[in-house]
């Protein structure tokens, strides 16, 4: 294993356990070093501080042990224990009514580079490392090991999560166990069926359980809009609360037609859930005017997915939002959220303000929302926090 020094005073960051060396910290490099191989970390007098996956660019290694010794030979094995450990003190391991949810969520459990979400016998690896993306089948044989009662197929779909660099190279497919790509999973009872080949992310977007729990505790007899839909999650839950009426609106066409599979797989809702296919901003040019909706949900995709795409990610925002604020009739809620790592929690919240000071009405916050616990954040490296949401009144 060959050494990687930093500078002098970098490597304070590592004393505090934060999983990322950003390239500006780099003192010298061996000549050579391969994307993916494992390299000790020095400081500038060579004392070891850990072991990572080296990866050229601004991110140049992310760190799976700290300390002087070498990476443990059954070092997946252990971090993958903690994570299963850790989902079954939340409950989530053994909940009869929840079988999907975060099984590794990269730095946070000790793994920087490597989501792991769970559906049913499914486990969807996602590696945003070259690095893990090489260890794969040895985290896939963990998983299976860990889980041998329950786990039956890992499915590896990291081709859109690698750098560019590495698409001729990999390929999605199943590591081991037989071929299942599509399969029906419960969420706090409700039931929605996931496109593991073709859907967004891993498949569904697991970080907004408890935050579509809380939606359908507010639906009750009331005007429900839920904006970029998607395959239906805060629609099913807003039914399922009792929502006397609940419109989705997605733009992709594929997506609004799952969202009505999923929402005929949790009930005989008839007309109280409509669906339109359509650009969203463009949608609510015709909703300013009335103000007749109770709830509405805003959750778009990523607006920003680096610093220089901020600025107008920002401007993104604040449009959307202020359209959404004028559609509310007074006393209605907004729920609204970013999932843009870039867009931090007090941008987020001041770009909310900002429509609120161009829409003229009173807005009041209710709750601060963000991803679910299966998502832990390690404390010294904030950038594992990336959904920010907020529901405010707006009188």
């Amino acid at each position: 294993m060959q050494d990687l020094r930093l500078r002098k005073g970098r490597e304070q960051a590592l004393l505090r356990h934060s999983p990322w060396v950003f390239s500006g910290a780099v003192a010298s490099e061996p000549p050579g070093l391969t994307d993916g191989e494992l390299v000790r970390v020095t400081d500038h007098q060579q004392r070891a501080l850990g072991v990572g996956h080296y990866q050229a660019g601004s991110i140049r290694v992310r760190m799976l042990h700290f300390g002087t010794g070498e990476l443990p030979e059954d070092f997946f094995l252990r971090q993958l224990r903690l994570a299963i450990d850790l989902r079954r003190q939340l409950g989530l391991a053994d909940d009869p009514l929840t079988n999907a949810y975060r099984l590794v969520h990269g730095a946070g459990d000790g793994l920087p580079g490597l989501v792991v979400d769970r559906y049913g016998s499914v486990a969807v690896v996602q590696c945003h490392s070259i690095g893990m993306h090489r260890q794969r089948r040895e985290i896939a044989g963990a998983l299976l090991a860990l889980l041998p009662d329950t786990l039956t197929t890992v499915y590896d779909k990291s081709s859109k999560t690698l750098p560019e660099r590495y698409l001729s190279e990999v390929t999605d497919g199943t590591l081991v166990g037989p071929d299942l790509h599509e399969l029906t999973i419960l969420e706090n009872g409700r039931r929605f069926r996931v496109d593991l080949v073709d859907g967004q992310k891993t498949g569904f977007f697991l970080d907004q359980r408890e935050n579509r729990w809380l939606l359908g505790s507010y639906a009750k007899e009331q005007r429900v809009l839920n904006t970029f839909c998607y395959t239906g999650g805060f629609s099913v839950y807003a039914l399922a609360g009792g929502g006397a009426q609940v419109q989705s609106v997605d733009v992709s066409e594929r997506a609004t037609s799952l969202m009505q599979e999923n929402v005929a797989r949790n009930g005989d809702f008839g007309e109280r859930s409509t669906v339109t296919t359509a650009d969203v901003l463009e949608w609510f040019k015709g909703q300013e005017e009335e103000a007749s909706w109770d709830i509405i949900v805003v959750d778009p995709p990523a607006y920003a997915r680096n610093k220089h795409r901020r600025h107008k990610a920002v401007q993104a925002y604040k449009r959307l939002n202020a359209r959404a604020m004028r559609a509310i009739r007074p006393g209605g809620l907004l729920f609204t959220f970013s999932c843009s790592r870039v867009v931090d929690r007090q941008l987020f919240y001041d770009t909310i303000v900002a429509a609120g000071l161009e829409v003229g009405r009173p807005v009041r916050v209710l709750h601060r929302l963000g991803q679910g616990p299966d998502h832990p954040v390690n404390l010294f490296h904030p950038e594992g926090e990336y959904l920010k949401g907020l529901v405010v009144r707006v009188d």
